[in-house]
Formats: C-alpha cells, structure tokens, sequence
C-alpha cells in the first residue's frame, strides 16, 4: 500500500498546482472546491480505515491536509484572498511545500498550460498541467507526473475541477 499512499499524495499536490495557477487572470477571491480524480484516487477506497488514517498521518507529516476521498476524487478547499486574485497570486502552498513548483506558464484567452519540475526530498519528477477557466467560479482541467515519490517511480495523470463555495473562507470545513 505504500506506492498507492504516495501516489495519491502526489496527485492530490498536482491537482493542487494545476487547480491553483489555473484560474489566475479572472479567479474569483475566496472560498474554492478543487477536485482531482484518478485511477489510484478510485483504489483509496478499498484501503481498510486504519491504513487510511495512516496516511492521514503521512500527509500532516509533510504539511498536507488529507482531502476527503470519495468515488474515486479527492476534494479539498483552497482559500484565495482578493489579495491573490487582485495580484494574480494563487494559493500554492502545497506544492511548495512538496518541493514542486509550477514553470513555464502560458495562458491563452481561457486557456492554461504550465510545466510543473519537482526536486523535493520526497518528490522528484516533472509533469503538465492545463486548465480551462470556464467562467471565474468554474474550471475544469488535467494533470501528468512522471517521476519518484519517497523512491517510488510513479508516472500519473488525473482530472481536475474547480468551483467557488463562497466569499467568506472562514467557511471551510475541515473533517
């Protein structure tokens, strides 16, 4: 089960990034749900609760909060403040903290495409993302990594969403 903890780990960080940088240029400011889907998102499931918790625990060990992992997708809220959406700066924090950072962007009308490098202790790859801004609440995208997880070589895609909940990002639920 550990290749599927570290996995999952990263493509939750990737989805992160992409959703992150993806509506940057109309983001609307506050509270936003960001999904990401994947083959190995849909196997969590079958991992018995405490093996769960475990990589709960994994995840806090590393600076991550576990999202909610349901049919196959991940779901966790990211704050932008109208700070980040006047400057165009998006909550990256968590692939920061991985060692991963987005490059190379490049934005046509809705469109957005970045190359993501990680050189992490415990990440190491390079990937893409795109996005597709469908209005400021809405986006809808992709994401690829190749590379190692905690020595593991992982080579993942996954789907990602995005949608504004509220202005307010005192609002969030935590589990």
């Amino acid at each position: 089960m550990r290749t599927l903890k570290q996995t999952v780990l990263l493509s939750l960080l990737c989805g992160t990034a992409l959703s992150a940088h993806a509506a940057e240029p109309q983001i609307r400011p506050g509270l936003w749900e960001i999904s990401a889907s994947s083959n190995l998102l849909s196997l969590v499931e079958q991992v018995p609760p405490d093996q769960r918790r475990h990589l709960g625990n994994l995840a806090k060990q590393y600076g991550f909060v576990m999202p909610d992992i349901k049919d196959g997708a991940a779901s966790s809220q990211v704050c932008v403040t109208p700070e980040m959406a006047a400057h165009n700066i998006p909550p990256t924090s968590y692939h920061r903290q991985s060692g991963c950072e987005a490059r190379n962007a490049r934005q046509s009308d809705n469109r957005f495409t970045a190359d993501l490098f990680c050189d992490g202790e415990q990440v190491n790859g390079t990937g893409w993302t795109e996005a597709t801004l469908a209005d400021a609440e809405h986006f809808t995208g992709k994401t690829a990594f190749k590379g190692l997880v905690h020595g593991v070589t992982v080579d993942e895609q996954a789907n990602t969403s995005g949608r504004w909940l509220a202005a307010d990002c005192t609002a969030a639920s935590r589990p």
